[in-house]
């Protein structure tokens, strides 16, 4: 075996633990759940009948589909957007190694700490109690225009943090002799932050937008949570609709068809955002 073999050898042994854990945790369900998606089935009967393709067929003619995809897809426009740029914003402002830096770090990361329920219980108190109680500003939660908008605040106010410390430690491996080459040629700070900041972390962007990506589409804790899918069915995500269909309606087979699109779904949405970004990086 020669060094080289050797060295991937002792790389894929770090990975290992965690594929075995992906395949046997996810992959493996997925395959045993796949059949099921050709059956019209409560999940508790014995008895499965097959009926084809007609699962998928619906998927495409209900209602209920359409509007948690939309409402998904609103969550996750927001969250991936608000959370990068403010997390970015974070990291510019306070990138710098001082105490009140580290501090400022802190409080700013704490929320991300926080589980994504007992956030949604802080905010849906916060909108009603707070905003509302003190100011008179309506909850948003209760709005059927606005409840995405108030869920997708949540989401930005946990995960903002997490963004904010992946673009400090990118930020933080920019040699800085390329800003002082860059201020002795007449260049201002904005020149810089476009010209030299953000080309040089743009594998912590493409890293951000992908993995925010993937969280916004499988959302499922904060509608939960906060709203139940309420008011009405104006904040029920693919992955609450999935739930129902599995463990409240009893159509087991008709929800594994709508995870099995959902999930192929969020496969090629999140390659092909990473295969973009990526391509964008070398353009940079």
């Amino acid at each position: 075996m020669n060094s080289k073999t050797k060295k991937k050898l002792q790389e894929f042994t770090f990975i290992l633990p965690a594929l075995i854990l992906f395949l046997v945790f996810v992959v493996y369900p997925f395959i045993q759940g796949f059949p099921m998606s050709f059956t019209k089935w409560d999940g508790m009967s014995p008895n499965r009948v097959f009926v084809g393709f007609s699962n998928y067929i619906r998927i495409f003619k209900d209602a209920n589909v359409i509007n948690a995809t939309k409402n998904t897809i609103i969550f996750t426009i927001l969250t991936m957007l608000f959370s990068n740029l403010l997390g970015l914003l974070f990291a510019v402002m306070i990138s710098k190694a001082t105490k009140i830096n580290s501090v400022f770090r802190t409080c700013i990361f704490i929320p991300y700490c926080l589980s994504l329920v007992l956030s949604s219980y802080i905010w849906r108190y916060v909108f009603s109690d707070v905003f509302y109680g003190m100011f008179g500003v309506p909850s948003p939660l209760g709005s059927t225009v606005w409840v995405m908008f108030g869920l997708a605040a949540i989401s930005v106010w946990r995960d903002s943090g997490y963004c904010m410390v992946v673009y400090i430690a990118a930020i933080q491996g920019v040699s800085k002799d390329y800003y002082e080459a860059a201020a002795m040629e007449g260049c201002t700070k904005l020149q810089q932050f476009f010209k030299i900041t953000l080309p040089m972390i743009a594998p912590a962007i493409t890293t951000n937008f992908t993995l925010l990506l993937a969280w916004g589409m499988k959302v499922f804790d904060y509608p939960m949570a906060a709203t139940a899918g309420g008011p009405g069915r104006a904040s029920e995500t693919v992955a609450m609709l999935i739930y129902n269909n599995l463990f409240t309606y009893f159509r087991a087979g008709y929800g594994q068809a709508i995870a099995v699109v959902f999930t192929i779904a969020i496969f090629i949405l999140s390659t092909t955002l990473s295969h973009t970004l990526r391509a964008r990086e070398v353009e940079l």
